[in-house]
C-alpha cells in the first residue's frame, strides 16, 4: 500500500531541512512561499497533545472545550494535577494517557486516552473515579466535602456491546416498585448546591471514536471526527477546536518533539496491528474448532451434505469477515472508496455503512 509524503523545509537551513515526514489524517492543501513550505494544518494526536502540550496553562483551552461540549456547559480549568501516568516513557506499550483537570468550582475531571483493548475496562474506569474521591478528602473532613469527579474515556477500541459513539453513566436510585427516582431534600439542594442525587455522585462518558470519520456541525460529533482522524476542518467551530488547531500544529514542534510524537505514532500502529492479528487468529481458531466439531457430529451422523455445505459456509463467511476487517482498515487510513471496492469486493454501501 502506497504511503503519501509531504517534505516539510525550514528557512532556517538548520537540522530540519528536506525533513521527510510521513503524514497521517486527511490531505489537505499547503502554501507555498519561496523556499519555505510549511504543513499548517497537519495536527498531533489527542493522547500525545496531553502528555506533551495540553499540560501548558497557555494551553487549557483545548481541553476546556472538550469538556465544555460533552457536559453542555462552560468549564474553566483553575489548575491541572498530578496524574497516574504522567511517566514520559516510550516503553509505556499500554499506550495509555490521562489527564487530571481541577476547575473553578473544585470538580475533577479525569480524561483518559486508552489505545489498548483491555476486557475489565469498565471496572478500570470505576477503580479511577472511586480512587479520586478518596484522595481529594481530608482526613477527618464531612462527607459533604466529598468532590464532584467526572471519568472521560476516550477509547480507540471496541468496549462493550453497542452502537451509539458516546455513552454517559450516572447513578439513579429508583423505587424498586413504581420506579421513582429518589431526590435530594430542599435543605440537602441547597447544602451541596446540586438539583438531584446524580450530581453528588461520579459521572461517566465513553467516547468511542475508532470508526467516525463523518464530519458534522454537531459540536459534540466534531470533537470525535477530530479525535479519530487527527485533522480539523475550516469550518469546525466546537468549543476548543479553534484554540486546537492553532496549538496542536505538527509544523510548531522541535526536533526533539517531532521524533517522539513519530515514535508514538509507530507505537500506535505496531499495537493496533497486534490487537487486529490476535483477533483474526482467534476467529480462525474458533472456526477450525467449529468446523472440527460439527465434522465429527457429521460422521457420527452420517450428515456428509450437511458436512460440505458448513464447510462452504465457514470458508465463505471467514473470506467475508476477513474482506469487512481490510475494508475497515483502509478506510481508517482514509484510502478512497474504489481501491477499497476493489481489493476487498464490498460495495460502496457497505463500506460507507463500517
Amino acid at each position: 500500500m502506497a504511503v503519501s509524503q509531504k517534505t516539510i523545509i525550514f528557512a532556517d537551513d538548520n537540522a530540519f531541512n528536506n525533513l521527510i515526514l510521513t503524514t497521517m489524517g486527511t490531505s489537505r492543501k499547503e502554501t507555498k512561499k519561496g523556499k519555505s513550505e510549511m504543513i499548517s494544518d497537519k495536527y498531533v494526536r489527542f493522547d500525545w497533545a496531553m502528555k506533551r502540550l495540553l499540560r501548558d496553562k497557555a494551553n487549557y483551552g483545548v481541553v476546556e472545550g472538550l469538556i465544555t461540549t460533552l457536559l453542555g456547559k462552560k468549564i474553566k480549568i483553575q489548575k491541572l494535577l498530578e496524574s497516574e501516568s504522567n511517566q514520559d516513557s516510550e516503553d509505556a506499550k499500554q499506550n495509555r494517557v490521562d489527564l487530571l483537570a481541577e476547575d473553578e468550582q473544585g470538580s475533577l475531571f479525569l480524561i483518559e486516552v486508552q489505545n489498548e483493548t483491555e476486557f475489565a475496562y469498565f471496572q478500570r474506569m470505576l477503580f479511577g473515579a472511586s480512587k479520586l474521591v478518596t484522595e481529594y478528602i481530608n482526613r477527618g473532613q464531612g462527607y459533604e466535602k466529598v468532590r464532584k469527579v467526572y471519568s472521560i474515556n476516550i477509547v480507540y477500541f471496541n468496549l462493550g456491546q453497542g452502537k451509539d459513539i458516546v455513552y454517559h453513566g450516572k447513578t439513579e436510585f429508583r423505587g424498586i416498585h413504581d420506579g421513582e427516582i429518589l431526590q435530594l431534600s430542599p435543605f440537602q439542594r441547597q447544602k451541596f448546591d446540586a438539583d438531584v442525587v446524580s450530581d453528588l455522585y461520579p459521572e461517566y462518558f465513553i467516547l468511542k471514536v475508532n470508526d467516525f470519520n463523518r464530519w458534522s456541525r454537531v459540536p459534540l460529533e466534531q470533537w470525535i471526527y477530530v479525535l479519530n482522524t487527527g485533522d480539523i476542518p475550516e469550518d469546525a467551530d466546537a468549543p476548543g477546536l479553534d484554540e486546537a488547531r492553532e496549538k496542536l500544529k505538527i509544523a510548531r514542534m522541535t526536533k526533539a518533539e517531532l521524533n517522539s510524537y513519530y515514535r508514538h505514532l509507530d507505537n500506535v500502529v505496531i499495537l493496533r496491528d497486534n490487537i487486529e492479528t490476535a483477533t483474526w487468529e482467534g476467529k480462525m481458531e474458533g472456526r477450525a474448532e467449529g468446523r472440527a466439531e460439527g465434522l465429527a457430529e457429521g460422521r457420527a451422523e452420517g450428515l456428509a451434505e450437511g458436512r460440505a455445505e458448513g464447510r462452504a459456509e465457514g470458508r465463505a463467511e471467514a473470506l467475508a469477515e476477513r474482506n469487512v476487517e481490510i475494508a475497515r482498515s483502509m478506510k481508517a487510513d482514509n484510502l478512497p472508496t474504489e481501491t477499497i471496492m476493489k481489493y476487498t469486493g464490498l460495495t460502496s454501501e457497505e463500506i460507507a455503512n463500517l
